[in-house]
């Protein structure tokens, strides 16, 4: 492995370490406040205010985060827009994750002191405050979390390394996790300390709010400051303004990703009421408030597993099966629940049955949402990288809304609140937990599992499809077109009466041995392709520079590479026919898209036996991509050739 390589692993570590890194804060705001800020509302924002007062202050949270939640629906999107429109030094993602991502914990620290004590003091002040405060705090998480999420496909081209981001984020939503492990014996042990009462006081949820919020502004700097976007040709494209008729438009039109996120916002309204009544479980049906860190601890060691083990099964196992597979664990789970809530080893069982599969469930759901902005960019012309994975966040919180709705609803119903304990539990009260914790998420978790499985068309293969019909559509139209909207790289050209067009030499990239194109025989044995270039038989497995100039772009797939020449020639070279579907397995690039090269400089290697191992054919393409303003093209009539000799000389218009 030489320097370079060694210093983009290197970089490439620390890039994927500190995105990863950033999510213990993002997933541990999210569960402080998704789950158990009405946790909190219930038990001790009002404490000492009169019941009938404080359940009526209740309802008005409930009732407020609930349609604010449901708002959200139109909001997310918008938000995604603004990001996906965001034109900065310091790229569209950072100024939102560390901007937004501060000023939400701050707001998060004062919700949870009960706008300090004013829940105590006046309703009235306190709904005045608490109105405006909750909106702006829900505002710029949902621009953190958006500018989080929409930031994997600008961070990387490559699939595999799309899903080393992924897997490695969502192995940090451990975070939320120790959330649950420790958030009983913090709150009670502050409050202790306070008050001298062990409970879980006013004084140990501040505590609690404000140590939650210094991890989630630490991390919010870490992944600001710790990673770097991608310009390239491709997302080039998501630098021209859309509108928000246009991104509506776009996202209905995108029927995978609808497809992909129905099924989720079913399976979030079922799993978000089950974890925010969980702990009602351990404390109101069980009698065992003390244990409740086991719901954090199975989930936070599954984590460990389950997210670093989804690549490597994804190489054998698609990822509908891994879904189907962990959402029938999940039903089980359910299932031992509903017959055994009162047996604390069928409990635990039933436990890791549903905590374990979710990691799964969710790479699943989100690889598959990162595949459909390439499917959203084939079929309408327009590619949304906030704007769709923006829908994953919006679609949790709305699950969220759902979860706060019922939790206070079951808990004021069911008489769990305030001082109740398990012995004051009424039977009626145990089957309405029950009803709503197991039986209706069972229910709605068999509905998402038919959907995801029967609707979902979105495999791996298919989104390997649709890269490739990408890729000829850009040899098709030329690469400069992709990227008309990027000052940085594209050239403004003005052709002018008269002009003389400028001879530009290419050499070859490889060794090999020359063929006509009309000549070359594609993956499915067809003879013929379409286009202005030259193929070539290689010999060796690697990729040089025809001449000086600058990487408009490496695919996804690292086997098509696209070059502009000092002198305006764009040109692009595909290795193999059909080794889309190696997923870059057997390519490694020496370059990254933008920079700039010295002819005979390496680009690319690839791995000749594992592509003709694989079936395919490793035939080397190069495409000249600019139409009609190449005027002339003069190829080589050597029928073998060296890295470097005369391959085509090209007259461009200038």
């Amino acid at each position: 492995m030489d320097a370079v390589q060694k210093k983009d692993r290197r970089k490439k570590f620390w890039s994927i370490f500190n995105f990863a890194f950033a999510n213990i804060g993002g997933s541990a705001v999210y569960m402080t406040f998704g789950t158990y800020f009405m946790v909190y509302v219930t038990s001790a924002m009002f404490t000492g205010v009169p019941k009938a007062q404080a359940n009526k202050l209740i309802a008005m949270i409930t009732g407020l985060i609930f349609i604010i939640r449901l708002v959200e629906v139109f909001i997310d999107p918008i938000i995604g827009n603004i990001v996906d429109n965001t034109n900065t030094r310091w790229g569209k993602f950072k100024p939102w994750l560390i901007g937004a991502g501060t000023i939400s914990s701050l707001l998060l620290a004062l919700l949870f002191s009960g706008i300090f004590g004013l829940s105590r003091i006046s309703a009235t002040w306190f709904t005045i405050m608490f109105i405006p405060i909750f909106i702006t705090f829900d505002i710029f998480y949902s621009f953190r979390d958006v500018s989080y999420w929409g930031m994997v496909p600008a961070l990387t081209e490559d699939s595999h390394e799309r899903s080393l981001f992924t897997a490695g984020a969502n192995f940090s939503a451990f975070g939320q996790n120790i959330v649950t492990i420790i958030i009983v014996p913090v709150v009670t042990y502050v409050t202790f300390v306070f008050t001298g009462s062990h409970n879980e006081g006013q004084p140990g949820w501040t505590a609690f709010g404000i140590l939650i919020a210094v991890v989630g502004i630490i991390c919010s700097f870490v992944v600001g400051l710790g990673t770097h976007e991608k310009h390239n040709a491709l997302r080039a494209v998501t630098k021209q303004k859309t509108s928000l008729k246009d991104m509506f438009w776009a996202l209905a039109h995108n029927d995978q990703m609808l497809w992909t996120a129905f099924p989720y916002l079913i399976y979030g309204f079922g799993n978000a009421s089950t974890a925010g009544l969980m702990f009602y479980m351990f404390k109101y049906v069980m009698d065992k408030p003390g244990l409740f860190w086991i719901a954090g601890l199975i989930p936070t060691i599954a984590g460990f597993f389950t997210s670093p083990l989804y690549p490597i099964i994804n190489k054998w196992v698609t990822r509908k099966t891994i879904y189907a597979v962990s959402m029938c664990s999940m039903i089980l789970a359910y299932i031992l629940l509903i017959v055994s809530v009162d047996n604390l080893p069928m409990v635990i069982t039933a436990m890791i049955l549903y905590y374990v599969p979710q990691g799964f469930i969710f790479m699943a759901v989100i690889l598959t949402l990162t595949d459909t902005i390439e499917y959203g960019q084939l079929k309408n012309g327009t590619r949304n990288e906030a704007v769709t994975l923006a829908i994953r966040p919006m679609l949790d919180k709305m699950s969220s809304a759902i979860s706060n709705a019922i939790v206070g609803w079951v808990a004021v119903t069911a008489g769990m609140t305030g001082t109740a304990t398990a012995a004051s539990m009424t039977p009626g009260g145990i089957s309405l937990f029950k009803l709503v914790a197991f039986w209706i998420a069972l229910f709605l978790l068999v509905i998402a599992l038919f959907i995801y499985v029967f609707k979902v068309k979105i495999s791996e293969k298919k989104h390997a499809e649709i890269v490739d019909e990408l890729q000829k559509k850009l040899a098709t139209e030329g690469i400069s077109g992709a990227q008309a909207a990027d000052n940085t790289t594209a050239q403004t050209e003005v052709t002018m009466p008269g002009a003389k067009a400028a001879t530009i030499a290419v050499a070859a990239p490889v060794s090999g041995v020359s063929v006509n194109l009309a000549d070359v025989v594609d993956e499915h044995d067809h003879k013929g392709l379409p286009g202005n270039g030259i193929g070539i038989q290689p010999t060796e497995g690697k990729i040089y520079a025809p001449f000086d100039g600058q990487v408009l772009m490496l695919f996804t797939t690292r086997h098509v590479i696209g070059l502009r020449s000092n002198d305006g020639l764009e040109v692009l070279i595909h290795v193999g026919l059909g080794t889309v579907n190696m997923r870059g397995e057997g390519f490694i690039n020496h370059v990254d898209s933008g920079q700039s090269f010295k002819k005979g400089d390496l680009l690319l290697e690839f791995n000749r036996d594992k592509i003709q191992q694989a079936g395919y054919k490793d035939t080397v393409v190069v495409l000249l991509t600019q139409g009609d303003k190449v005027v002339q093209t003069d190829y080589t009539q050597q029928e073998v050739v060296s890295h470097g000799d005369e391959l085509v000389k090209a007259q461009l218009k200038k």
